[in-house]
């Protein structure tokens, strides 16, 4: 008998959570039409910028419907430019195991773990941000196993550095039919990301939640350059000119379908200093007026995004809409990008 890990209790299956929880018949409906549009960005049938945008890590259902809220009165005001795709990133990958790890696993960043009300809320919050906002949202697919619980309401999903070369990522990627992105390993080789761009748009038969499953593969899986970080722990950005020509050519040699790229504006691109963020971006974007290979490439960017600059430390009397993970833009430089931007497209 194994006594190293406590079984605490048997959690509800996706099915069984989203019977409980629906998302509306009409919202459905709507969210087709918006994944229909997304994925003519990646297969170049639209030329609108595609931004994955919001804090990151979802803390706290309040602030992060309000921030969204913020995202859609905007995104009326550029619908024919920019595409907005609100980051609800509910679960965070830690580099040594410890710190916050998400709603998932606590709802309440003060309180104990508790895993059964961490994917309830996480279920609610991405319905509450479709049916009382009315946009459509991301979230990072750190445990393959909990997609699940989300699959009827995501419109994007991000693999990340930490997860990319894992081989259930890979195929559990190649059954989602909505765009995934597929970051850069944090030693920055971008080979790993474009072999696993390979398997998931490759069909598959694997184990997963228990089954047998085959899936078709998913020509919408992308790259996401983040940055990487060398043998002496540095920071260093791959956004520059030199690494998008050289991606393109690497997807080139591969053929696969639908070359496309978001840039990730912080991370190590930015070396977490969130106010870079813009300039970055900006300087992508001229990039891209330098090269018709490169402007095809690039679909987008994802920026770390709130309601107030910065980061702090979790406590009992955290700011409203700070992050308490990496530090993000606070919503006044956030509107001033997304215009300018626009304007840029």
């Amino acid at each position: 008998m194994q006594k190293n890990m406590n079984f605490i209790r048997k959690l509800p299956i996706p099915m069984d959570l989203k019977e409980r929880y629906p998302l509306r018949s009409e919202y459905a409906q709507k969210k087709a039409l918006r994944d229909a549009e997304i994925a003519d960005v990646f297969t170049g049938k639209s030329d609108r910028l595609i931004l994955v945008i919001g804090p990151c890590s979802a803390d706290r259902e309040d602030a992060v419907l309000d921030y969204i809220s913020r995202l859609a009165e905007i995104q009326e005001k550029v619908a024919d430019k920019i595409l907005i795709i609100p980051r609800i990133y509910t679960n965070k990958p830690r580099t040594t195991g410890d710190g916050y790890k998400g709603m998932v696993h606590q709802p309440n960043p003060n309180a104990a773990e508790d895993m059964l009300e961490g994917i309830i809320a996480i279920r609610r919050l991405h319905t509450r941000a479709i049916e009382e906002i009315g946009l459509f949202c991301a979230d990072e697919m750190l445990y393959p196993e909990n997609y699940r619980y989300l699959s009827d309401l995501l419109s994007y999903v991000a693999i990340g550095a930490r997860s990319v070369e894992n081989q259930q990522h890979r195929l559990a990627a190649s059954g989602i039919d909505i765009p995934v992105g597929m970051k850069n390993p944090t030693g920055g080789d971008i080979s790993v990301m474009l072999n696993s761009i390979t398997a998931a748009q490759h069909s598959h038969t694997f184990l997963y939640r228990g089954w047998e499953c085959q899936s078709k593969g998913n020509p919408l899986t992308h790259a996401i350059l983040r940055g990487y970080v060398n043998k002496h722990g540095e920071s260093l950005p791959n956004y520059h000119f030199e690494d998008l020509a050289h991606l393109y050519g690497e997807y080139m040699k591969r053929n696969l379908a639908n070359p496309a790229l978001i840039v990730d504006a912080n991370h190590a691109n930015s070396g977490k200093k969130y106010l870079e963020q813009g300039r970055i971006c900006k300087e992508v974007l001229h990039s891209c007026r330098h090269s018709e290979d490169i402007k095809k490439l690039v679909k987008g960017f994802m920026i770390e995004s709130y309601i107030e600059d910065g980061t702090q430390k979790i406590g009992e009397n955290c700011v409203y809409g700070k992050s308490i993970t990496d530090p993000c833009l606070g919503w006044e430089k956030t509107e001033r990008l997304i215009y300018d931007l626009a304007e840029l497209v």
